[in-house]
């Protein structure tokens, strides 16, 4: 019969596990819903932006092949040399989300190897304390600063990027990296790496969007135009890194549902085996009482 008690005690504990796996996963799918939202919308303001500044950029290189002399922004000027690297890693603050975590720091690791072999100069900037837990065990010489509790919202993203921008114009780096994890659904994603600094703006200058006239009307600018372009180029690069931010969380949460689905659907598995083995040991132990019992019976 002690196997019988240790048998219900698993399975309630199986149970009680179930329960906290289960609602994980609906908090993470409703996460995950509000993340494909703020993600759609992103990408409609990220497009209007990218118009604005290709059309900015389009005309300004006009005028410098014109002979015109044109400065472009400063996080555009490429340094005199590539040596010194700041990776922006995004990860996750908690875990059960599965490989996520693994994979960005697969990634991040292979890279900073990759580079510090090739003599550069590395620092990482974790934004989710589990890359930065990872790499104060891998690579505790490469850590920058370890960000805590970032949210989706635009003013923190923000203010994660002034000191980004701040060493690149100090020229305390020459090249910034985003590693991150690009969302395609609940079940794909992709861990990508992309520059960032120096920021380039890669239009194709035959699309009709940047075109300085749309059917009869022609686009006109109040103040220089190399003025409006610098200040547009640093809104559409908080911009970028803001995507990437959404595409990460948004992954994470993916990660987070798919985790607990699997684990929910496992407890449910091992409660229907422990449920059948404890039923036969107490259809056992019954039919051994009942023999004892008819047994002493006819002893009698």
């Amino acid at each position: 019969m002690a196997g019988l008690k240790e048998l219900r005690t698993r399975i309630e504990s199986i149970r009680s596990t179930q329960k906290i796996t289960s609602a994980m996963k609906m908090v993470a799918a409703a996460r995950l819903r509000r993340s494909q939202d703020l993600l759609t919308k992103a990408k409609s303001y990220n497009d209007g932006m990218l118009t604005i500044a290709g059309r900015l950029y389009k005309d300004l290189k006009e005028e410098a092949q014109a002979g015109k002399d044109v400065v472009y922004p400063s996080i555009m000027q490429p340094k005199a040399e590539n040596k010194n690297y700041l990776l922006t890693v995004f990860s996750s603050d908690r875990g059960l989300c599965g490989s996520y975590n693994s994979y960005i720091l697969r990634e991040t690791v292979r890279r900073v190897e990759e580079l510090q072999r090739e003599g550069k100069n590395v620092k990482v900037l974790c934004v989710g304390k589990k890359i930065g837990d990872a790499l104060r065990h891998r690579h505790p010489e490469v850590l920058f600063d370890v960000l805590s509790g970032v949210n989706a919202d635009y003013k923190e993203i923000e203010r994660l990027l002034e000191p980004i921008l701040g060493a690149y114009m100090l020229d305390e780096i020459d090249v910034c990296e985003v590693i991150y994890t690009h969302f395609g659904s609940a079940i794909n994603r992709e861990v990508r790496r992309q520059q960032f600094l120096p920021f380039e703006l890669d239009i194709d200058p035959t699309d009709s969007r940047y075109d300085a006239k749309i059917d009869n009307a022609f686009f006109e600018y109040d103040a220089f135009k190399d003025k409006i372009f610098n200040d547009v180029i640093f809104m559409l690069a908080a911009a970028d890194m803001f995507a990437m931010f959404l595409n990460a969380q948004a992954s994470e949460h993916g990660a987070r549902m798919t985790s607990m689905d699997n684990a929910t659907r496992n407890a449910n598995d091992m409660v229907a085996r422990l449920t059948l083995k404890y039923n036969r040991l107490r259809q056992g132990a019954i039919t051994t009482e009942l023999i004892e019992i008819i047994s002493g019976a006819e002893a009698l």
